[in-house]
């Protein structure tokens, strides 16, 4: 691991966030990113992971090794950005794992596509996102911390206020991720050329959800019910015929084909 201080985290540069006001342990003259270094020329907001390697103590002249952390207050932010990144990670790999297994040869996916994260932020210490892959777009909310979504019922519905309007939920769960709750965006993803393409839509819808000027055009309660309910004849209509080709748009987009694929390979044996 490479060494940044002595006097903290065993001198490891990415345990401290760009807010962190460091001290030198020869003669406690603190640097603090907000204030940076006028000696130096150091502009304000310069973080101490982004000092020259040669910077030293403007006091003692004791070099960056021998600063320790006097506080950090963006310690937390840095907590919860890595708890994103590593939850986030499992709901990436979990649909990767969908997409080699079950959904490479399946009718309507585009394979110029793959699975990808695009934007997750904390909302309400929540993580959300967008997750893309080769036959859907979700916006994807994860659970608190210090919450069990694990007993979801997959299916069940909920709204969820945002800035921009009110959104309809499904809930489901995965293997890897346990419950999360899922708005689909796109589905199928025929429409797209390219992933810099959908990647680009992901990070709009991300931005415009947030803007409150947008409430009346994407108040969408009364689309949403009826694309449901859409679906659930789309669905009644499939299960009725045991022959279809084609998996439901229902299906598709909860990634929970795996049931009725088995049934099919099944079938054919």
């Amino acid at each position: 691991m490479p060494r940044g201080f002595e006097g903290s985290y065993m001198g490891a540069n990415d345990r401290i966030s760009d807010r962190a006001v460091m001290e030198c342990k020869i003669c406690w003259t603190p640097y603090d990113p907000a204030e940076g270094d006028d000696f130096r020329q150091i502009l304000p907001g310069t973080p101490f992971s982004a000092l020259p390697g040669d910077w030293k103590c403007p006091n003692c002249d004791a070099p960056k090794e021998q600063f320790m952390v006097l506080e950090d207050p963006g310690a937390p932010e840095m907590l919860e950005a890595r708890r994103i990144e590593e939850v986030v990670a499992r709901l990436v790999a979990d649909f990767r794992e969908v997409w080699h297994a079950k959904m490479r040869d399946v009718p309507m996916v585009n394979k110029a596509l793959s699975v990808e994260a695009v934007g997750f932020r904390s909302h309400e210490g929540r993580p959300l996102g967008v997750l893309l892959s080769p036959w859907f777009m979700n916006l994807i909310l994860l659970p608190r911390a210090d919450e069990d979504w694990s007993s979801l019922l997959p299916g069940a519905k909920e709204q969820i206020e945002f800035p921009s309007g009110t959104y309809e939920f499904l809930h489901n769960t995965r293997e890897m991720v346990g419950g999360y709750k899922a708005c689909s965006l796109f589905s199928p993803m025929g429409d797209f050329q390219t992933q810099m393409q959908a990647t680009d839509v992901a990070r709009a819808v991300m931005d415009e959800l947030f803007k409150e000027e947008n409430r009346a055009e994407t108040d969408r309660k009364a689309e949403i019910r009826a694309a449901r309910e859409a679906e659930l004849e789309a669905v009644a209509e499939a299960e009725s015929e045991p022959e279809a080709a084609q998996p439901t748009r229902r299906r598709l987009i909860s990634a929970g084909l795996a049931d009725a694929a088995h049934t099919r390979e099944s079938g054919a044996e």
